[in-house]
């Protein structure tokens, strides 16, 4: 599954779900992943309009899915956390299915294989409900084992579920990314999967470490093990838009079009978030397609949106990906 084109990923999911559950996201422990259980169908609707608006690959509502959250505040069992988790992901599945149909019967043609799936893993961070997956304090304290301990559960139960491959998503620090690439590599060996980091300004993770290093670090240990075709690419996510393209001139400025680290990236829309005040500023925001051809030129393989990006800001990625890959078949 090396990718040759651009692909368009899908947006944000609980930004676009409010679209059919209303505002009732923010705040909650679960966030979107309580709708896994309470609205399946808002689900199955959410990714339905991600497709229907050009997206190539949709995550699984799984980011903040855990056995430990489900327990707490849905006051489900152990089994039956993890058969919630299976169960998100076939959500997916179905969306899929229902959009292949509605493309069959309208006689629009799907490349084979597409729509991805791929589910969506979350840092370490995300369960403990303190913001600690924009800070990555916890690799301050908690075992490289017990954080990947913590993972393998959802993987395994989004793997049994069927998955094209895995985002490892919002990861704040280093040391995560590469625990978590060291079991990919070694217990799940045909897996697929990307690794996005979680970065506070233009050059630095949120943990601290430098963006280039890391994901340099990443890109060796995979070589290392000569396992860089199980990486679809390694970038970021989760962060403002301005930020992005001083990241990847860091990380793959300096090398020729051939030595590129493949890129993945989907930033939030460039609005802020106010504590008291909610998210401000969207009436200054760049539209995301512009930034398009520049991150591509940079070595971008996969992009699409984060937090408050809605199914429409994807069309106009998608647009904007579809005149960058004519633009490259022609050169």
């Amino acid at each position: 599954m090396g990718l040759t084109r651009v692909l368009v990923k899908d947006g944000g999911f609980g930004t676009q779900m409010t679209v059919h559950v209303g505002n009732s996201v923010d705040g909650d422990p679960l966030w979107s992943s309580r709708f896994n259980a309470t609205n399946p169908s808002a689900i199955i609707s959410t990714h339905l309009d991600f497709l229907q608006n050009g997206a190539d690959i949709i995550l699984t509502n799984t980011y903040q899915s855990s056995v430990e959250g489900y327990m707490e505040y849905l006051e489900l069992d152990e089994e039956q956390s993890i058969e919630l988790i299976r169960n998100t992901v076939r959500l997916a599945h179905i969306a899929k299915e229902r959009y292949l149909s509605e493309c069959y019967q309208a006689q629009l043609s799907v490349p084979e294989g597409y729509p991805l799936i791929i589910a969506s893993i979350g840092p370490f961070g995300a369960h403990l409900h303190d913001g600690s997956e924009y800070t990555g304090s916890y690799a301050d304290y908690v075992p490289a084992k017990e954080i990947t301990d913590w993972h393998r559960v959802r993987i395994e139960a989004c793997l049994e579920a069927g998955v094209d491959a895995l985002a490892i998503e919002t990861i704040p620090c280093q040391m995560e990314a590469e625990a978590l690439v060291e079991m990919l590599c070694d217990d799940y060996p045909d897996v697929k999967f990307w690794v996005a980091f979680q970065c506070k300004d233009e050059s630095t993770l949120a943990h601290g470490e430098t963006f280039a290093d890391a994901a340099t670090a990443i890109w060796d240990l995979l070589a290392e093990r000569n396992a860089q075709d199980k990486c679809l690419a390694v970038g970021v996510n989760c962060v403002h838009p301005k930020f992005v393209t001083p990241l990847f001139k860091s990380l793959n400025g300096e090398r020729g079009a051939d030595e590129q680290i493949p890129l993945v990236v989907y930033p939030n829309s460039g609005e802020t978030y106010d504590v008291d005040n909610g998210w401000q500023g969207r009436e200054h925001c760049v539209p995301l397609a512009n930034y398009v051809p520049e991150w591509a030129q940079l070595g971008a393989k996969v992009i699409g949106g984060c937090c408050r990006t809605y199914a429409r800001d994807i069309r106009h990625i998608g647009e904007a990906i579809r005149d960058w890959n004519k633009l490259k078949k022609l050169s």
